[in-house]
């Protein structure tokens, strides 16, 4: 098993990194908020974890032990793949799905795509006791970079993550009036990190 994977950031994707070590380039998926803080021909540091299947072999990436070791104890979850483990901590940091788990709220599970209200009642019960909170604040960090088209990167990325392709447009022109100073600065990473943020709110609001 990997644990940790140290090497020069090669490429930094919406949804995953290439990380050169000794010639070996390691591509990694990960969440926005991990890869906003990464830049290509520096070294990094990732904790991960890897699932080894049959017919695949993926390495999955976080900017901290906790974060993977929450990633981990959600892929325990009957009915919950890497894919939405990491849609999971798209939407919430960490410690929001600790916190979460231990007030039994469904409702932060909803906001998750792909995650209905029966699945979400299934988190919170099998998670009971699994995660404590930390009392430890996450932030965000936030990459410029260059003035490169951001919609159809994040539309793209919204899909994978499961939304369809329709809701995911009519947010996004939505977005640059909601968080101009982010539409207009941010890194297609925070941007993507916003828009999750503003898809959580809506999905409570239906619930």
């Amino acid at each position: 098993m990997i644990a940790t994977l140290t090497g020069t950031v090669t490429h930094v994707g919406l949804s995953h990194v290439v990380i050169d070590v000794n010639g070996f380039g390691m591509l990694v998926h990960s969440v926005p908020s991990t890869l906003a803080a990464l830049t290509v021909g520096e070294v990094a540091t990732l904790h991960t974890h890897m699932v080894v299947r049959e017919d695949s072999m993926n390495l999955y990436g976080f900017a901290d032990g906790g974060s993977r070791d929450v990633f981990e104890v959600l892929i325990s979850v009957s009915g919950v793949g890497p894919r939405i483990g990491l849609a999971i901590l798209a939407v919430h940091s960490a410690e929001a799905v600790r916190i979460a788990t231990t007030t039994k709220d469904v409702t932060a599970f909803t906001k998750v795509p792909g995650i209905g209200p029966k699945g979400a009642q299934r988190i919170v019960l099998e998670l009971a006791g699994k995660l404590a909170p930390t009392g430890e604040d996450e932030g965000i960090v936030s990459v410029v970079v260059g003035e490169n088209p951001w919609e159809p990167q994040v539309t793209e990325a919204l899909v994978g993550l499961g939304w369809s392709e329709k809701d995911a447009k009519r947010m996004l022109a939505k977005f640059p009036e909601t968080e101009p100073e982010i539409a207009e600065r941010g890194s297609v990473p925070e941007i993507l990190r916003a828009v999750l943020r503003t898809l959580g709110n809506s999905a409570t609001g239906r619930n």
